[in-house]
């Protein structure tokens, strides 16, 4: 009986690394096809690429940079990072980086709507994966929960400004607000909710796959 067990947690747990990593590696795909389609980013973006404007330095290298510095910020919050808070400042970066090293930008209208609404539906796919392997928030996710927790704001008050700060900040820094921003913040949460259904691994531990009150089709944050 206990090697039956035995081999169900392996198998389990297999399958959650696998979803943490192929999750984190689609969500940095997805994030370069929202670049190329040059129809807007999602929030944090608009400000990785303002700062990428700024400094020279590569996007996906900016969102590891942005990301281990908004790590830092958990420690007077006193949030605990998981295995997948790490490999969320590390991953996602360098996938981003590899895809738009050999993705062209979308020429034509139709072809940038069509890497703006793939890149959408493929976040919303990537964030359901990776949040339902339960290692972890990412590191915003984690600010903003913390943030929450210390100032008894509501979530969705505390997720309001922080998005809008890093907007209107990464726009005046050269990053692209358009559309495909507006889309993005109103289908995020629906399809990572939808996908983090069809994801769910019964009976897994570790962090804790809510990191939103409210209704179902809220309870979902990005990274």
């Amino acid at each position: 009986m206990s090697g039956t067990t035995g081999s169900v947690r392996g198998r389990r747990l297999t399958r959650r690394l696998l979803q943490l990593y192929g999750g984190l590696v689609l969500y940095g795909v997805s994030s370069a096809l929202l670049v190329r389609s040059g129809l807007g980013l999602e929030p944090w973006n608009v400000l990785h690429q303002g700062l990428s404007e700024q400094t020279g330095l590569s996007m996906g290298l900016v969102l590891t940079l942005v990301g281990a510095g908004v790590l830092l910020l958990w420690i007077p919050l006193r949030q605990r990072p998981g295995l997948g808070t790490v490999s969320n400042v590390v991953v996602i970066g360098a996938a981003m980086d590899m895809t738009l090293a050999v993705l062209p930008d979308a020429e034509g209208l139709p072809l940038r709507i069509g890497a703006m609404v793939g890149g959408i539906v493929l976040n919303g796919l990537a964030t359901g994966l990776y949040i339902a392997a339960r290692f972890g928030p990412g590191p915003r996710d984690g600010l903003m929960t913390g943030l929450h927790r210390v100032s008894g704001l509501s979530i969705r008050l505390v997720r309001t400004f922080l998005e809008v700060a890093v907007v209107a900040t990464g726009f005046v820094l050269g990053g692209s607000l358009g559309v495909g921003t507006v889309l993005y913040a109103l289908a995020i949460g629906p399809l990572a909710q939808f996908f983090l259904r069809r994801f769910a691994i019964p009976g897994a531990g570790g962090g804790s796959t809510v990191v939103a009150s409210g209704p179902p089709g809220q309870a979902i944050l990005r990274r």
